[in-house]
């Protein structure tokens, strides 16, 4: 039997949007995570020998992107699980990889230090070894998507042989020494991702739960999980956009001025408005794949677009919500609308590492012909 996973992505999109509402008020999406689980869709992108459906980076961002339309928060925790996922399917055990198959195990990444805030490439935080096999970490990670619901973590450290470049680690969430912060996260947007702080503190994990040799972090952070998150992060951009414009088209379209006979939609510098959000998203879900065709043939431009792809669905996200902000007037603060809570939601790709202005760094650099590190 064929695995259709578009329309599977439409029967869990109808679980989000169901769910949104309760979500924005800070309720981690677990009814939708529970129907992605029976799908197969929590193994989307493992492979077929540990039971997987074998499917790559242009699915996972489908799904994510029309996640996004519903609900930005759980289109982000499962971003960030997609992104896991890929690092653990090609470092971690086949015990692991098989339970992310099986949709009984949710990653997620955990690189974010206080110490390097959004310069993830670059974590603070130690691995020791201690005696025989044992490794232990300590580390302040700022923001862990999915920290209490997530069975383990891609961790980042420095190497255990020390230097500059970084090592990764699966982490599981009951690891001794770990300790989740116990508020929940109360900020703009994405309020139901349940991102918190963890600290480790001399968590004791085993040599064999490291991620490819020691050191390799960072190549691997450039190689999988760079690529990985910001065409995911695009595919949450592209979806909240998506979402934004057709509100508002349908908002303007259906809100009639009484006295005069005529609707929001009849107003030219409403359309024009409308026209432009349109155009940004269109360009965004053009670029969003194009970006995939370029890493999946890996094109000579592959880097560039990565780098571009992130930086310019988030500007562009915050521009067309604003927009819809605008068109849709005073009735945009209401929650019936819905368009306020994707303005909140889209805020976070600005900030999120890499953040839009050091991508914009980076892509200067690239253009330039120079090293981006």
């Amino acid at each position: 039997m064929t695995f259709d996973y578009e329309q599977l992505t439409e029967t869990i999109a109808a679980h989000a949007a169901t769910h949104a509402p309760d979500v924005d008020r800070g309720v981690f999406p677990g009814e939708t995570l529970q129907a992605m689980r029976a799908a197969g869709m929590l193994g989307l992108v493992s492979a077929k020998d540990v039971g997987g459906q074998g499917l790559g980076l242009g699915a996972a961002a489908f799904v994510v992107e029309r996640l996004a339309r519903e609900c930005g928060s759980t289109a982000m925790v499962v971003c960030m699980h997609y992104c896991a996922a890929a690092v653990i399917e090609q470092h971690g055990p086949a015990t692991i990889r098989a339970a992310i198959a099986a949709g009984r195990h949710l990653s997620t990444l955990a690189f974010s230090e206080l110490g390097s805030r959004s310069q993830f490439w670059a974590p603070v935080g130690i691995a020791t070894q201690t005696s025989g096999t044992t490794v232990r970490l300590t580390a302040r990670k700022s923001w862990v998507t999915s920290a209490r619901h997530a069975d383990s973590y891609v961790w980042s450290s420095k190497p255990i042989a020390g230097g500059e470049t970084s090592s990764l680690w699966l982490v599981p969430r009951d690891t001794t020494g770990l300790r989740i912060a116990d508020d929940l996260f109360d900020g703009i947007g994405l309020r139901g991702n349940d991102s918190c702080p963890i600290t480790a503190e001399d968590a004791a994990i085993p040599e064999s739960a490291r991620l490819g040799a020691d050191g390799a972090g960072f190549g691997i952070m450039m190689g999988t999980v760079l690529p990985w998150f910001n065409v995911l992060s695009t595919a949450v951009s592209a979806g909240l956009m998506e979402a934004a414009t057709t509100k508002t088209a349908a908002h303007a379209a259906g809100t009639r001025f009484e006295h005069a006979g005529s609707t929001i939609a009849d107003l030219p510098t409403v359309r024009a408005y409308i026209a432009r959000m349109r155009i940004a998203t269109d360009q965004t879900k053009t670029l969003l794949a194009d970006t995939i065709t370029a890493i999946t043939t890996s094109r000579p431009d592959t880097m560039l677009r990565v780098l571009e792809s992130k930086a310019a669905a988030g500007e562009s996200a915050a521009q067309v919500t604003d927009l819809a902000m605008r068109v849709c007037g005073g009735a945009a603060f209401r929650k019936e609308v819905g368009v306020e809570r994707i303005f909140r939601d889209s805020r976070a790709a600005l900030v999120m590492g890499p953040t839009t202005d050091v991508l914009y760094d980076f892509i200067g650099k690239a253009v330039c012909g120079l090293p981006l590190f």
